[in-house]
């Protein structure tokens, strides 16, 4: 379609159109698609929207300053991209009903103050001996070699000290068993 075609309403107008995607619609696509970073639906929209701008400006499309409407819908549609990339980047990302089916549920702070409050309570129940064991192995992350050396005793009883100290935690805890295995 040349500068000089006009769009007119009703069939001729829609015969244009389409003449008009059929002459430049993959140039734009092809356009569109490397604006896109190749998401090719949002290519296709971004073709669709400047075809819709051209439809809806036909005195753009009948200047005789130019040979080709083609300048004009990639001009059109280079905009049209650098605006919708800039809108995706002000808003927070979409996310599908796939990704949220698969996100891990994280508890809030409150929840997690009662069970650290919790957890503290039943660590005092235990003896001295395995709550030294626990503290050093599990709070503090220290080997089961390092916390032999630092106390002194073999690493099999530092092993076994640990679990009985978890195995009495379960029977005080026992809505957190799971987690403690």
């Amino acid at each position: 379609m040349t500068a000089g075609s006009t769009l007119t309403n009703g069939t001729t107008a829609e015969h244009e159109l389409a003449a008009l995607q059929r002459e430049h619609g993959r140039p734009l696509f092809a356009l569109l698609l490397r604006l896109c970073d190749g998401d090719r639906q949002r290519a296709e929209d971004l073709v669709q929207e400047t075809l819709v701008r051209a439809w809806q400006h036909p005195e753009a499309l009948r200047a005789d300053d130019f040979e080709s409407v083609r300048p004009w819908l990639m001009t059109v549609a280079r905009r049209l991209a650098i605006d919708a990339r800039r809108a995706r980047q002000a808003r927070p990302a979409e996310v599908g009903d796939a990704v949220l089916e698969n996100v891990r549920v994280v508890s809030d702070h409150a929840e997690r103050a009662a069970a650290m409050l919790d957890v503290r309570q039943a660590v005092k129940t235990l003896t001295p001996e395995h709550r030294e064991v626990l503290v050093l192995v599990y709070f503090q992350g220290a080997s089961v070699a390092e916390a032999a050396a630092t106390l002194g005793i073999p690493p099999g009883t530092v092993k076994s000290r640990a679990y009985y100290a978890l195995r009495a935690l379960r029977r005080v805890l026992p809505g957190y068993a799971a987690d403690l295995r």
